[in-house]
């Protein structure tokens, strides 16, 4: 039965290699190392050739000695099987070897190499299975294997993706714009920015006006204005005019370099997991290693010397190599990874990418969840949202509205084309009067219309009414008569409110809101959705400062998530202890620097998130109990010679089963 259950898995272990190795690896986003590849070879190998063995009989391989030389058929087995277990385990025995030369003995390479040497030393011995021993390394470098995939694939180097960073600044010399590296740009120096660009050094314009688009720095939905005499931050990106600039700071003091530079220092104060086998090593392995020596040589000296009997050394040496058969934790280093990866996989069918298995401990004690708004708990799309102390029909309002900003590229223009729902006919707009910074006047169907904020309306002396509501408030004046207000405004998110009530209930402690919106827009969003803290108009620099902050007073073991989208996200999602991005509307940056993605940028599943990991940390305490439990009272046994080979089979083999088909569990999260 034993052997039919592991040549089942051989098989899994087979299939699953070659479907990473020619399916998955050679995806646009399964790209696996070299060093990936040849370990994955090595493990198909290694199980083929197990398996292949397995199916010989022992007694096939005797029938060799009739035809070659007495003993001949032991001898190729041994060397079959030993060529099989070098090929899965001589990384791990030169890695046990190099940490007893550097005096760092007791680690999880030496313990795995003591046990499958001890075991293959009783197989000679004994002339028996050698099963045991290949099958604990095999198991144990395809776990190893998942994990630095996984782990891998997450760490690419965020700079790379980070596209904040500008290529080039536009330098006017003789008459003429040329493009040169940033880094050459000094202090004083005027340069250009066109439509569509970046913004690549700090400065100040001193000729033009535009509007910029600033959500990747500071997360703010509402495009800025600028104009002569305004400062302006690297990162933007410049959206309608064209800004003479002259820069303030050097490009590698510039706010694009900055917030580059705090993802990279982010990430290196990050806290992690200890890996728990090598914790448990330092402790466990010393013990059960210096038991089994004990065990060999003490009771023969004590009979020799004490009590003037025969010492037994063959009894002793075989239950010494049978305390280390039990003591190999093979149940603890396939079950472990196995419950984190089947949880990971739970949480990937239902959306949720989780890049490793530490962030799945670090995600089940997170007592504390700080938001990004925009993109993140509000949609990030400008839609009209009201419109208030209309003279007339509402939808021939914003047909008037829209179709005197029909000449714009404004995202304001866009939401009103948007909610207009029709094509625009630009042939019944004339005489259009655009006024920087107030809005536009124009002639619609031979009807004068002004669109835009409160100084348009002072601008053209018409009383105006303000608006109770947030957002971007249109004011709307049809043949120089005040007609109402569009309002405009980032829509939260259907499942926002429920997803902060969920983690409420779910157990987190508290929930913070940071955002660069004005303060006015993120009080109000906090406050409808439940938010118990919010902090508005925020750099990055600054969400990073907060973070630090909440990590400083937060109580206990308790953990800190930051759930966020844009590329100003980056940083911060790198401080916190666990960072959670949305993956269908975010930004590369902030998806490769988070630990977790939402797939359908769905914040209710941060709550199912959090209770998957309690699931799996349960079930890894639950086979962590079992495995130690049964292999300290088989130990026991087997150093009185209680516990034959198959008992320490059952403590091996038997307890690994058990853990493994509970860590199966960890796949089912549906009713969570």
């Amino acid at each position: 039965m034993q052997e039919l259950i592991i040549n089942a898995l051989l098989i899994v272990v087979i299939a699953t290699a070659a479907v990473f190795l020619f399916i998955v690896g050679k995806g646009k986003n399964g790209k696996m190392t070299k060093k990936q590849r040849t370990m994955l070879v090595r493990i198909m190998i290694s199980a083929t050739l197990l398996l292949v063995l397995q199916s010989i009989s022992a007694e096939t391989f005797n029938r060799l000695d009739d035809y070659l030389f007495p003993q001949a058929g032991r001898m190729i087995r041994l060397v079959c099987y030993l060529a099989d277990y070098f090929i899965i385990g001589y990384d791990i025995l030169r890695k046990a070897v190099k940490g007893i030369l550097n005096k760092q003995v007791f680690d999880e390479n030496f313990l795995m190499a003591v046990a499958t040497i001890g075991a293959m030393a009783l197989a000679i011995y004994e002339n028996g299975e050698y099963l045991e021993a290949i099958a604990v390394m095999l198991f144990y470098q395809v776990g190893e294997w998942f994990q630095g995939y996984a782990v891998g694939k997450s760490r690419r180097n965020i700079s790379a993706l980070m596209d904040i960073r500008p290529d080039y600044a536009n330098v006017e010399r003789g008459g003429k714009l040329m493009q040169v590296d940033p880094d050459e740009v000094g202090i004083g120096s005027v340069i250009v920015v066109q439509p569509g660009e970046k913004v690549p050094i700090d400065g100040i314009v001193v000729n033009g006006s535009s509007s910029l688009n600033t959500s990747a720095l500071t997360g703010e939905s509402l495009p800025r204005e600028v104009k002569a005499g305004d400062e302006i931050i690297s990162g933007c990106i410049n959206m309608t005019g064209v800004l003479k600039i002259e820069t303030t700071k050097e490009f590698g003091e510039s706010t694009v370099s900055k917030i580059l530079d705090l993802v990279e220092n982010a990430s290196s104060r990050k806290s992690k997991s200890e890996d728990f086998i090598s914790k448990f090593a330092k402790i466990y392995t010393p013990a059960v290693c210096y038991s089994a020596l004990a065990l060999a040589l003490l009771p023969p000296l004590v009979r020799m010397f004490l009590m003037d009997a025969p010492a037994d050394w063959g009894v002793w040496i075989y239950r010494a190599l049978t305390f280390l058969v039990i003591s190999c934790p093979c149940a603890l280093v396939i079950s472990i990874p196995l419950s984190f990866f089947a949880g990971i996989g739970g949480a990937s069918q239902e959306g949720v990418l989780v890049k490793g298995s530490n962030y799945l401990e670090i995600l089940s004690k997170t007592k504390y969840v700080v938001f990004d708004k925009t993109g993140t708990l509000t949609q990030g799309v400008f839609e009209v949202n009201g419109i208030h102390h209309n003279e007339m029909e509402d939808k021939k309002l914003v047909e008037y509205a829209a179709l005197a900003e029909s000449a714009s590229s404004h995202p304001i223009s866009k939401s009103l084309q948007r909610a207009y729902g029709k094509e625009l006919d630009r042939t019944r707009v004339s005489d259009i009067k655009e006024i920087s910074g107030n809005g536009i006047i124009a002639r619609v169907d031979g009807v004068e219309v002004a669109a835009g904020n409160d100084k348009l309306m002072k601008h053209l002396k018409i009383r105006y009414i303000d608006c109770h509501q947030t957002g971007t408030i249109i004011h709307m004046a049809i043949d120089g008569k005040y007609a109402g207000h569009i309002v405009i405004s980032d829509i939260v998110k259907p499942h926002s409110k429920d997803a902060i009530s969920a983690l409420k209930a779910s157990g987190v402690e508290k929930t913070v809101m940071l955002t660069g919106d004005a303060k006015k827009v993120a009080e109000q969003v906090a406050a409808s959705l439940g938010i118990d803290e919010v902090y508005s108009e925020l750099l990055p620099a600054d969400k990073v400062s907060k973070v630090e902050e909440l990590l400083r007073i937060k109580t206990g073991k308790a953990k800190l998530a930051f759930v966020g989208d844009g590329i100003n996200d980056a940083p911060v999602l790198s401080r916190a202890d666990i960072g959670v991005a949305m993956g269908a509307m975010g930004s590369d940056a902030a998806i490769e620097a988070a630990d977790i993605v939402l797939m359908d940028d769905d914040p209710m599943k941060i709550s199912k998130a959090i209770r998957i990991s309690r699931k799996c940390l349960r079930i890894v305490y639950q086979n962590i109990t079992l495995a130690l439990g049964v292999k300290f009272a088989c130990l026991i046994l087997g150093a009185v010679g209680i516990a034959n080979m198959y008992l320490a089979i059952f403590a091996d083999v038997g307890v690994m089963i058990l853990a493994v088909l509970n860590a199966i569990r960890c796949l089912f999260v549906k009713k969570l």
